[in-house]
């Protein structure tokens, strides 16, 4: 029976435990969140580095392109902001984004290194849709959650966001869920979104910086259809490739 496992930061991924699994990787406030609106927005593709000077190079490859992101929850110079509500702002259909942030595309170019792995971005806006997906797509296929966390440290709101896709996860096939997977789904069931996302420290810190819109938005579940998965160096919508099979 496949399994699915959480990890609780970035810093436990192991790169040799990777090959033949599925891996999602969650940062609710913000990596994740942003990369599945800047899709649904009419983003051709999203590519994630990291640092500002890869972005930057990366950019200077590319036709329209988007240069976003943010460095310890600081703006960079030249860059668009890292949220979803302010980075749709700079105008998003048709663009190539290149996007780079403290802990979420460190954990996607992480486990990207690794040959032989199906790797998606989740968070609350596309669980259901992710969740579909990754059961039709990928049956019998062991999932492991990832979440980002900050700078080694454990985040909430990524947890929760976990618990949230292998909710929908177990309603859809049968797996043998680890003690972590099963400590995710019963924080996400035990407490409400917006609650957690409120309460965690980064939201807090949100907050305080005036960005208490920027968490509501990431507060919204199943709302969004796109299903971002790392395809030849880039995240694309699986669910609009699906549809062109």
């Amino acid at each position: 029976m496949p399994t699915i496992h959480v990890l609780l930061k970035r810093e436990e991924i192991d790169t040799a435990l990777l090959a033949g699994k599925v891996v999602v990787v969650l940062d609710v406030l913000f990596a994740t969140t942003t990369i599945i609106d800047a899709l649904a927005r009419g983003a051709n593709r999203v590519y994630t580095v990291r640092t500002p000077e890869e972005a930057i190079e990366m950019a200077s490859r590319l036709e329209d392109a988007v240069l976003a992101g943010e460095h310890m929850a600081r703006m960079i110079p030249g860059f668009q902001a890292a949220t979803p509500m302010a980075l749709a702002k700079a105008g998003l259909h048709g663009a190539q984004l290149v996007y780079c942030t403290t802990n979420g595309t460190q954990a996607l170019a992480t486990v990207t290194e690794v040959t032989g792995v199906d790797v998606f971005a989740g968070a609350l806006l596309n669980g259901k849709a992710l969740a579909t997906h990754i059961v039709a797509r990928h049956a019998g296929a062991s999932i492991l959650l990832v979440c980002s966390g900050s700078v080694d440290r454990f985040n909430l709101e990524d947890f929760h966001g976990a618990g949230h896709i292998i909710a929908h996860l177990i309603k859809l096939h049968d797996f043998q869920v680890t003690d972590a997977a099963q400590a995710a789904l019963h924080c996400y069931r035990g407490c409400d979104t917006r609650t957690a996302l409120f309460a965690s420290r980064v939201g807090r810190m949100m907050v305080e910086l005036g960005l208490e819109e920027e968490v509501e938005y990431a507060c919204q579940s199943d709302s969004v259809e796109v299903v971002p998965q790392w395809v030849d160096g880039r995240l694309v919508d699986a669910s609009l490739m699906q549809e062109a099979a």
